[in-house]
């Protein structure tokens, strides 16, 4: 397997990357399957996904700069492993800044503030707060983005952000104009209108994109969901999507292949 790179920023990003909210317990399902990958999802299990998502190509990992993460790396690290951190910031910590520290101090190469954070703050018109975060990421040597759900973000981001990449989200799937968190058990929407524009203002974007929910969640039939991001991958863009192997052990090779065998039908 080969996806080959892209460079975003200083770094060179594996054209697939492994997703962290699983190992987080983040399904966007219910609160049942919350439980589920909590107590999958050991140390031991994660590293494992780690490996071998190395050992077919893949060399970055995005996960949240939470205690837990950076703890879970660390460990990784120190046993030989080389994966490379895209930090997000982390809503349920307290403030962005909390966030970049951990980032900084987790050794991270890239931080990213969290879209749901980035919805909250246009919604209530405090973006004014970014730049000061975004010069805090960037002056410690670390590749600086955002994400967002809202198409209106990267609207925004572009004529206010000199960023280095954008995470943009295929569904707007909640509304996060009272809180930045996601809430476990919420109602969430998946709707194709949303995906739909969504790709089409990444066609307008000026900095690399990591195209992420791709699967809605695990909603979307993963042979239909590739073919759709194949379509929409532009060369220098990457694509971000979790696993959770439990009753599907080769989940993550058989999405790179997916991904792989869609790109190859278009070249």
């Amino acid at each position: 397997m080969s996806l080959g790179t892209v460079r975003i920023g200083n770094l060179m990003v594996s054209k697939l990357i492994v997703g962290g909210n699983p190992f987080s317990a983040i399904s966007h399902q219910s609160p049942a399957m919350d439980i589920e990958m909590r107590r999958y999802y050991t140390t031991a299990r994660i590293q494992e996904v780690f490996k071998r998502a190395e050992q077919i190509g893949i060399n970055t990992h995005i996960g949240r700069a939470d205690h837990h993460i950076m703890r879970v790396l660390f460990e990784y690290w120190d046993e030989g492993g080389a994966i490379q951190w895209i930090a997000q910031t982390c809503p349920e910590l307290g403030t962005i800044g909390h966030g970049i520290n951990n980032a900084i101090k987790g050794g991270a190469k890239a931080c990213y503030m969290h879209g749901g954070m980035m919805d909250y703050l246009l919604a209530n018109s405090k973006l004014d707060e970014i730049p000061d975060a975004f010069a805090r990421i960037k002056d410690a040597g670390l590749v600086a983005g955002i994400a967002g759900h809202n198409p209106d973000v990267f609207k925004w981001a572009e004529e206010h952000l000199d960023a280095d990449f954008y995470a943009c989200s295929y569904y707007n799937a909640a509304h996060r104009d009272k809180q930045a968190e996601q809430v476990s058990g919420a109602t969430e929407w998946f709707r194709p209108e949303d995906r739909d524009i969504m790709v089409n203002l990444i066609q307008k974007l000026s900095k690399p994109v990591i195209h992420y929910k791709v699967l809605a969640a695990g909603r979307n039939d993963p042979k239909e969901a590739f073919a759709f991001v194949a379509r929409y991958l532009r060369q220098q863009d990457a694509v971000c999507v979790g696993i959770f192997p439990k009753h599907h052990p080769k989940m993550l090779e058989e999405d790179v292949q997916l991904l792989e065998d869609s790109l190859g039908a278009l070249a």
